[in-house]
């Protein structure tokens, strides 16, 4: 806790017979993270044939996947899945190494993909028919207006026939100068569509060429004429029987796309997993270096992992491996990669701590204190009881159906249901039950302070919870700093601030005890004057910097006025829905009281959108309180997060022999 966890790195050199099973031991365990390895005296590695088949066959299975999803059954859904998902079954596949799993996808694929493309295949020419079809109507039921046989419309050996449309306030132009060109030996039937002509246009083959750049000209947008005979109104009849049956056709491929899905979904989602982590486990051999008879890797893992690694190498290399695990030196003290460890109970809320950037080898992890800050302040931010116990049994439930996953859904609840807790909490202190509403319906509700007539104390309250909130991010700061031997930054940058907060404090509590006056002057005295030394490392912009650098801790110290002020929102936001709905409450229609029904309305749904709409605001402004008031000063988060070698199995289990 407060330390991230212990890593050494790790140094591995074995025979290249071994590579496979080496690497597949630590892609299933998935506790090592594989780093560069910088060499001279040897050349990288590179994926093989089998590596890029692996590759391919990811990417074609992936498409057979996207075209029998698109046809599945789709099963569950809705809250209850949401809130309760069920786990994937697993199938197992006994792996006996990269060679005979490509012969096994071969063998799959050429049973099986075959059958799922001449479904695909029948649907897209279908498709692509039936919208040739339906832009063979549109066009029919455009020539309509004309009411001339078709076949009328097509060109012949001796004339070329034009059929298209034109914008009105060109075509007089159009024609005019089409004439002009052909000498008066061009025929034109017109027929006006709103803001456009429909004009036919028929020419002698050899004064086509000279009008043809013309109609080019005025835009015209060409129709191609669709084949048969009659009128356009009798084509379309025939064209519309075309259509039936091809859609008729579709359907019958959509069945057959269904039950191939039902039949080999779960297979090729299978054999997807398999090959995408091939491929994945391919990306490291870059990595790596070798030699005609040997392969080398380095990389970090936890501490705590090493029996399990060296005991796991040495039974998949039969003891022919040479390991060297040694701890990390100061040099590559940037280049450590980060992996939390914290209890279960503050575990979910690292995820708040990820959000903004996991810390420094040698820095402290902040999660096991933002566990408990960031859900007390956003309990004093939402400050009501029902609100907190409306989102303890919503978190609670998903907290539930999602602890088998730990995914995100889960952390996030179960932050959320912790900071229900100090909600609630916060309620009681508060007296706050939907807000005013017991008031209203005149009980007797006890409570320390009421947030409208005590705003005063709660502003009071919150600015001496955000000077203890920034006080303790100094100390640890300091802390920190000493340990990694940095003293004249400890005293200069963060001590210097403790004493002024401490002087502060000092000097409210002398208005009641004027004993600690003194102190707290002397506190204050002190700090300032580190401060100054501290900014005096900044030259001629030192002056400039100590004002804009004191008032933006003052700044930083007021933004815990939020706490107050969200919770005067949900008070206020609370307050307003009860009295609308006391206003209508009385209202009826003869003897029918319908005011009954309309206020338990307005109160059900005011105060669920008032429950939704203040817990956002408290979940963003007490992450803010994190990010910015408390992580600035002492906090980086610029640590590489621990990214180790996994592979991904959600449909999947792989039995493998170490």
């Amino acid at each position: 806790m407060f330390k991230p966890e212990e890593m050494v790195k790790i140094e591995v050199i074995t025979l290249n017979r071994y590579k496979d099973s080496l690497l597949t031991y630590l892609h299933e365990n998935g506790i090592v993270e594989i780093r560069e390895l910088d060499v001279e005296i040897a050349q990288k590695d590179s994926p093989n044939e089998y590596h890029r088949k692996a590759a391919s066959y990811s990417i074609t299975i992936s498409r057979l996947v996207d075209f029998l999803k698109a046809y599945r059954k789709s099963t569950g859904g809705g809250i209850k899945e949401f809130i309760f998902p069920k786990e994937r079954a697993r199938k197992k596949y006994r792996y006996e190494g990269i060679e005979r799993l490509i012969k096994d996808v071969e063998n799959f694929l050429s049973a099986v993909e075959p059958e799922i493309k001449a479904v695909e295949g029948k649907i897209t020419s279908t498709q692509t028919e039936i919208e040739r079809i339906k832009g063979d109507i549109a066009i029919l039921e455009l020539l309509s207006v004309l009411n001339l046989d078709v076949s009328y419309l097509k060109s012949t050996d001796m004339l070329e026939i034009v059929v298209g449309t034109v914008d009105r306030n060109k075509f007089k132009s159009l024609v005019e100068e089409v004439t002009r060109a052909t000498e008066n030996r061009a025929v034109v039937v017109s027929k006006e569509l709103k803001d456009k002509v429909l004009a036919v246009f028929v020419f002698l083959k050899a004064d086509y060429d000279r009008a043809n750049p013309i109609l080019a000209k005025y835009s015209l947008e060409r129709l191609e004429v669709p084949e048969g005979e009659g009128t356009p109104r009798e084509l379309i009849a025939v064209y519309e029987e075309k259509l039936r049956r091809k859609e008729e056709e579709l359907e019958s491929a959509k069945k057959d796309a269904e039950m191939l899905a039902e039949k080999y979904y779960d297979d090729v989602v299978f054999y997807q997993e398999l090959m995408e982590n091939e491929r994945d486990k391919s990306t490291v051999l870059p990595m790596l270096a070798r030699t005609n008879m040997t392969f080398a890797l380095t990389g970090w893992l936890p501490r705590s992992d090493v029996p399990r690694v060296l005991e796991g190498i040495k039974r998949v290399t039969n003891g022919t491996a040479y390991i060297n695990i040694r701890e990390p030196t100061g040099e590559e003290l940037e280049e450590i990669p980060i992996k939390l460890k914290n209890p279960g109970w503050a575990r979910p809320f690292e995820m708040l701590t990820e959000m903004y950037g996991v810390p420094k080898y040698n820095e402290i992890d902040p999660t096991p204190i933002i566990t408990f800050t960031y859900s007390f302040f956003f309990g004093f931010m939402l400050t009501d009881f029902m609100y907190g116990l409306i989102i303890a049994i919503i978190a609670a439930l998903l907290v539930k159906g999602h602890k088998k996953f730990n995914d995100g859904t889960y952390k996030f609840a179960y932050t959320l249901l912790i900071s229900s807790f100090f909600t609630m909490a916060m309620g009681v202190i508060f007296g706050s039950y939907f807000g005013n509403a017991l008031d209203l319906a005149g009980f007797t509700v006890p409570r320390v302070w009421d947030t409208f007539q005590d705003a005063l104390v709660v502003l009071q309250l919150a600015l001496a919870i955000g000077i203890a909130h920034l006080f303790t991010g100094y100390t640890v700061g300091f802390i920190v700093k000493l340990k990694n031997g940095e003293t004249k930054d400890a005293i200069l940058d963060q001590l210097s601030w403790m004493l002024i907060i401490l002087g502060i404090t000092f000097l409210f509590l002398a208005s009641k005890n004027p004993s600690l006056g003194m102190p707290g002057k002397a506190l204050f005295g002190v700090g300032l004057v580190l401060f100054i030394l501290s900014e005096l490392k900044n030259g001629a912009l030192a002056v400039l910097l100590v004002i804009s650098d004191f008032f933006g801790f003052v700044g930083s110290w007021l933004s815990y006025a939020r706490l107050m002020a969200l919770a005067l929102a949900t008070a206020g936001i609370a307050m307003v829905v009860n009295i609308l709905a006391q206003m209508v409450w009385g209202v009826s229609i003869g003897p029918v009281p319908i005011g009954i029904l309309i206020g338990i309305i307005l109160f059900a749904g005011g105060q669920l959108f008032s429950v939704a709409i203040n817990a956002l605001g408290a979940f963003v402004h007490s992450l803010r309180l994190q990010y910015v008031e408390f992580f600035g000063t002492f906090y980086s988060g610029e640590g590489k997060p621990f990214q180790p070698f996994r592979a991904k199995r959600e449909v999947s289990e792989l039995e493998f022999e170490a």
